[in-house]
């Protein structure tokens, strides 16, 4: 507390953290941080490299090295710092370890190999993990679900189409329906094999394909699997060549170049492996590109490496330039330089996936990455649109414009939005057995729906106006008995709580309101002792709504952040927690967070972006040190 009362503290704080930001500035002016999953990504590129005969020993040393040292001391590989056992990922792990060349009678092989068959083996592993050891031969192919090529053909108004589901999935899943087709095995160089992470021999088990179904759907989807296992082989040879032509054609209009297939490793490695099985020689441009993007998502240190899913230059660069304007004013010099980098990436020409269900509406999205065309996504448009509004609205009046245009348009049906399309909702999908990850879709989220409204407020529109008002009410139709939110995108309730006491400030509902008054006690109610805030991963599946064992200085700042946007500024609770940033902070302007406070898909995949210990604490530091300065507490911005 004693820290607050003294404002060159607090000053001297948010200049280390800024500083330390502009430093890692890069000279064209946007940031870009790196992006930490799990086990599962760099263990699937060592065995892409197997699969290809393509080794790298010497960067195999380091991946191993980083594999050996985030593995749990009980032997397994858990989705997240200090989570729990995930048996996927684990024997994903372990077989890239063993293909590495290292001692299956080691210590750490042994825990692993233990703990992957006390969890039921290799046999239980999820279904892009037995594709995985499918394309090894070490299982059958008839263990995982079957998904024929000839999907390519289906028209639009068919239940299953690749225009029914997300552009994760979209991206991921068309070149793996070739490599399905063609079931190719690995060159595997060295012989190696994981038979003995199995229970049941593979060729004596049964029930590959199993419940428990979450639904009526499940069940029936369950039966047209094992139709279509007996009936693939009867399908026309003729029309499989067809199907297959498509598939190639979807992926090499959409190649991107070397940011890659949908600029996702699970996507790019498909295509990759596809133009690979297909004949095409290395030095082919399109399979040369598509191997050469792989390698821009490496992280290489000196004494380890890893691959991360994919790159957030976008999404840094905006996110970091909303901590710098609010710490030194829109006509910051970052801020400008970081503005006229995010121009250069605005999608002006491309008419992506997106207008499938939105046919006619100019684009004028962000991507996430690099470069994406084919697939902006809202939630950075939006954050981008209101780093641009900040910093001069008449100076890219235009840019702004477009994105405003296309982010109406995008608009869902039932008020809210999702990330990359608009009435990706068809949840029956979720329920196929190709889909036992449950994250097929991309359906409206209250965090990306938050976005939407605080950037359209932020540009002048009122809560009364249609799109306005259909979303404000989806949020309220969204909140929790608790009074939090769910978050889709970041960890979690504490996130989406956040995201949307933003977007109802910036909406102009007063502070009195009864969403925002419950929004805010729970962000009250989950402080913790240190005066900052945590939350579990584990609260995607069973714990607790807000809570962890330790704070975070990420979900510290999202709190903080969400109890100044519903007016409680001169809360006691917002100076302990601005004490916690400022105790926790290093002398060089930076924080430590080890624990992961993003995802990917809840319950399934984790991510930690190395930034968000960075530019969350500066922007929430900053934005108190200017309410107080102001007397007035409405937050003025939508972010």
């Amino acid at each position: 507390m004693n820290a607050i009362t003294q404002p060159h503290t607090l000053e001297t704080a948010i200049d280390n953290a800024g500083g330390a930001l502009k430093r890692l500035q890069a000279g064209d002016g946007h940031w870009v941080f790196p992006l930490e999953a799990d086990a599962t990504i760099p263990a699937e590129f060592v065995l892409l490299q197997h699969f290809l005969d393509r080794r790298d020993p010497a960067l195999e040393r380091k991946i191993a090295a980083y594999l050996r040292e985030i593995q749990c001391p009980d032997g397994g590989w858990p989705l997240f710092y200090a989570g729990k056992f995930e048996i996927s990922c684990s024997v994903k792990a372990y077989f890239a370890l063993k293909i590495m060349g290292e001692d299956i009678n080691a210590p750490h092989m042994v825990r692993a190999r233990e703990k992957i068959l006390a969890a039921g083996g290799a046999e239980r592993t999820n279904v892009f993990t037995r594709i995985q050891l499918a394309l090894y031969g070490e299982i059958p192919w008839r263990g995982v679900p079957v998904m024929p090529v000839e999907i390519m053909l289906l028209p639009r108004w068919f239940p299953f189409h690749l225009d029914k589901i997300s552009y994760w999935s979209r991206t991921v899943t068309t070149p793996l329906l070739v490599l399905m087709a063609k079931k190719p095995r690995a060159r595997n160089p060295l012989g190696v094999r994981v038979q003995e992470l199995f229970r049941t021999p593979p060729e004596e088990i049964k029930d590959w394909i199993r419940g428990p179904y979450r639904s009526v759907w499940g069940h029936m989807f369950g039966t047209i699997d094992r139709v279509l296992f007996r009936a693939e082989q009867l399908f026309p040879k003729r029309l499989r060549e067809i199907s297959i032509r498509k598939a190639v054609e979807f992926v090499t209009e959409r190649l991107n170049g070397e940011d890659g297939l949908g600029a996702i490793y699970p996507a790019m490695a498909n295509s990759v492996m596809m133009f690979d099985v297909l004949g095409y020689p290395p030095d082919h441009p399109d399979a040369a590109i598509a191997w050469k993007s792989l390698h821009k998502l490496l992280v290489i240190e000196e004494e380890r490496a890893y691959c991360q899913p994919c790159l957030s230059p976008v999404w840094d660069t905006g996110l970091a330039g909303h901590a710098l304007a609010e710490a030194e004013g829109q006509a910051s010099d970052a801020v400008r330089a970081a503005n006229d980098w995010l121009r250069s990436k605005q999608i002006l020409d491309v008419v992506g996936d997106w207008a499938r269900q939105r046919p006619g509406l100019a684009p004028g999205g962000w991507a996430f990455q690099y470069e994406n065309p084919h697939y902006p996504d809202v939630d950075d448009t939006a954050v981008v649109g209101m780093l641009l509004h900040r910093e001069d609205p008449v100076r890219h009046a235009d840019a702004i414009e477009r994105a405003e245009t296309w982010i109406i348009g995008m608009q869902s049906r039932d008020g809210g939005w999702g990330a990359f399309d608009a009435e990706n909702n068809k949840s029956y999908l979720n329920h196929i057995p190709f889909a036992d990850h449950g994250a097929l879709l991309d359906p409206s989220t209250a965090d990306v729906t938050a976005r939407c409204i605080s950037f359209l407020a932020q540009l002048g529109h009122t809560r009364s106006e249609p799109v306005m008002a259909r979303g404000i009410e989806w949020l309220r139709r969204d909140q929790l008995t608790d009074g939090s939110w769910f978050g889709r995108w970041g960890t979690n309730y504490i996130y989406g709580t956040w995201s949307v006491l933003c977007a109802l400030n910036a909406a102009g509902l007063p502070h009195s309101d009864p969403a925002i008054k419950r929004g805010a006690g729970f962000l009250l109610e989950t402080q913790r002792e240190d005066g900052g805030w945590g939350e579990d991963n584990e609260s995607y599946a069973d714990a607790p709504r807000g809570r962890y064992v330790q704070s975070n200085p990420s979900q510290t700042a999202w709190a903080l952040l969400g109890l100044m946007a519903a007016g409680e500024g001169n809360h006691p609770a917002v100076a302990r927690g601005v004490a916690y940033l400022q105790a926790s902070q290093k002398p060089d302007g930076t924080w430590d967070e080890e624990p992961y406070t993003a995802v990917g898909f809840p319950r399934v995949f984790y991510l930690r972006y190395h930034g968000y210990k960075l530019f969350f604490p500066l922007l929430a530091m900053a934005r108190f040190r200017n309410l107080r300065a102001s007397n007035d507490l409405r937050v003025a911005v939508g972010f």
